[in-house]
């Protein structure tokens, strides 16, 4: 049997194909008795076989909505794909908590040489051996053309060929949880990309003349759409093994039903999670910064269980960096890397001058804080820089390491972006390959005059298209064993190591984080702060000058990015260092 969700269609026609794509027999479909928009038609297909539908009678061959494969790419005919014959090894793999988690974001493109999920599983042991417990991939859901960051995938249940297929995509998993590791897809829910979307010739996917940032938003009003979407989630998580999923940009998900979508999707990945009997996890990309994303749905929450935090980035890039145009303004604020430490968000309520108005709500003590993911670095705030930069190449090795320090020392839940334990030096730019010569150029167009508005030289900005754009962003794994980068990639492998073993620095309660401005006058970039979380205190020094901070005659260094040292009874903190103390319990 074989079906397809096809209310616009006045007729539909499923045409099989050999392997070469031949033709070899086609079949009507019925519209189903029951099921408004439903056609079907009771043929059995055979493992990898190719097939396609044909709309209203015309003869351009579209790909199943839902397909499982495409080896041919998504203007392609579908495969017949069954997850279900893959011999998983991972019987005994009952999950990971997100409490207690470092989490490590990656593009499988770029990660390695080859950029296949198989390469992917000869990196593991690396990050095994950096004490990472849940691996993030960027999207991998088929998309136009070779390279993608993956935000413009199209076909949401497959896995984009070049990067294994799904059978790849399998390996990968089961291998992950070999070494104990969990695995988080990066999801699209909020739009489609521009090249290979034939969803709309199917039924009413959009919302006709809606637009969000990428194009036309996607239509929740309709029950089928929002099955497509929940379905999908459902299939990551139950026939790939998958342990949570990364949900994008949830602000731009226009939903005015009730339960709101992200509430349903909730509901039944909770319930899968009590069929399965292992933890599965939502997380929340949100613009809104509002705790409804991660209250409980007994208290009005849609009770996802966690959303990435861009204020605590802000504040930490800030404080780091000294940058404060655009959106990074506000966080110039004496207060912003004190008040996102203690309480999450920075703007809860307050003005923000980027967005011209009030914005966001402030988040309820009891709120766990390994809610919120926390990042000094990630896919977005590196490669929609013009350059694709990472801090390496603007700070100091001081200043990365007190960039360790404050990400895995935070009160969230903290998240590396490959490569940054090392201090990378390869940018991570962003990049298409769109095959349409006019979508490519658009999109190179389009990303020179957006940075040509904000000051930049076009010649500095890479051109999207181009191959060497994308074979610039791949990481160097020459640089890990290199003596200029063993040093920081030692000091995340003792912060991980320490975060595993401190209590306070995994503790969920917010109200025992304090936070101090030391140095209230000073220029953003050159900051000193004390962080106390219950009875182990970090020491932040962005300061051009020692700093002496008061402790106790019985505290312990547990560890320090610089040596430290005590002057009449204070610990004299070194520029651009910090130091770890812990009180004797």
């Amino acid at each position: 049997m074989i079906s397809v969700w096809a209310p616009h269609a006045s007729s539909v026609r499923l045409r099989r194909l050999t392997p070469a794509r031949v033709p070899i027999s086609e079949h009507d479909l019925t519209p189903a008795p029951d099921e408004e928009g439903w056609w079907s038609a009771d043929v059995a297909m055979a493992e990898g076989e190719r097939y396609g539908f044909l709309l209203d009678g015309g003869d351009d061959l579209r790909p199943d909505p839902r397909s499982r494969r495409q080896p041919h790419g998504v203007h392609g005919p579908s495969a017949l794909f069954d997850a279900s014959r893959f011999e998983w090894t991972d019987a005994d793999w009952t999950g990971r908590q997100l409490a207690g988690a470092v989490i490590y974001e990656l593009h499988v493109g770029t990660f390695t040489p080859d950029g296949t999920l198989d390469a992917l599983i000869g990196r593991l042991d690396h990050l095994v051996d950096l004490g990472i417990t849940h691996i993030e991939l960027l999207p991998v859901n088929a998309f136009s053309g070779t390279w993608n960051w993956g935000y413009d995938g199209v076909l949401w249940y497959t896995v984009h060929e070049a990067y294994g297929g799904p059978a790849g995509y399998q390996r990968f998993v089961d291998a992950a949880h070999r070494r104990g590791l969990a695995v988080i897809q990066d999801v699209v829910y909020n739009h489609l990309g521009p090249s290979g979307n034939y969803l709309p010739e199917f039924g009413p996917y959009l919302r006709t003349g809606e637009q969000t940032s990428w194009g036309e938003s996607v239509n929740l009003d309709e029950r089928a759409v929002r099955e497509y979407i929940i379905e999908n989630a459902l299939m990551w998580l139950r026939d790939f093994h998958v342990d949570g999923l990364r949900l994008d940009a949830v602000h731009a998900l226009h939903d005015e039903q009730t339960p709101h979508i992200l509430h349903e999707l909730s509901e039944r990945v909770d319930a899968l999670s009590a069929q399965l009997d292992r933890p599965l996890s939502l997380i929340a990309e949100s613009d809104l910064n509002d705790p409804i994303m991660i209250l409980p749905r007994e208290a009005g929450g849609h009770g996802l269980t966690a959303q990435w935090s861009d204020d605590w980035h802000h504040a930490a890039h800030v404080a780091l960096t000294g940058e404060t145009e655009g959106y990074y303004a506000d966080f110039a604020a004496p207060d912003a890397l004190v008040k996102v430490t203690e309480h999450g968000f920075f703007h809860d309520g307050t003005f923000s001058s980027f967005r011209g108005r009030t914005h966001g709500v402030p988040l309820p003590a009891e709120v766990p804080a390994w809610r919120l993911v926390t990042f000094a670095q990630d896919h977005d705030q590196i490669g929609n820089r013009a350059a694709g930069d990472r801090l390496t190449a603007t700070l100091s090795r001081g200043r990365l390491d007190v960039a360790a320090v404050l990400t895995l020392t935070a009160p969230g839940t903290p998240m590396l972006f490959m490569g940054e334990e090392w201090g990378a030096t390869t940018p991570w730019q962003f990049f298409t390959s769109h095959p349409e010569p006019e979508l490519a150029r658009a999109t190179a167009e389009g990303r020179i005059g957006e940075f040509a508005k904000m000051g930049w030289d076009p010649a500095q900005v890479p051109d999207p298209q181009d191959p060497e754009t994308f074979d610039r962003s791949h990481l160097d794994w020459r640089e890990p064993s290199a003596p200029e980068h063993a040093g920081l990639l030692d000091l995340y492998r003792r912060l991980i190591a320490l975060r595993s073993q401190n209590p306070d620095l995994t503790g969920p309660d917010q109200t025992r984080t304090h936070a101090t401005l030391v140095t209230p006058d000073a220029a953003p970039e050159a900051r000193a702060f004390r962080i106390d979380r219950g009875q182990t205190s970090v020491l932040v020094n962005l300061t051009a000058g020692d700093i002496a901070f008061d402790i106790a005659a019985t505290d312990v260094v547990l560890l320090e990015t610089a040596p430290s040292r005590i002057d009449a009874g204070r610990l004299v903190v070194a520029s651009e260092s910090a130091v770890i103390v812990e009180r004797m319990r």
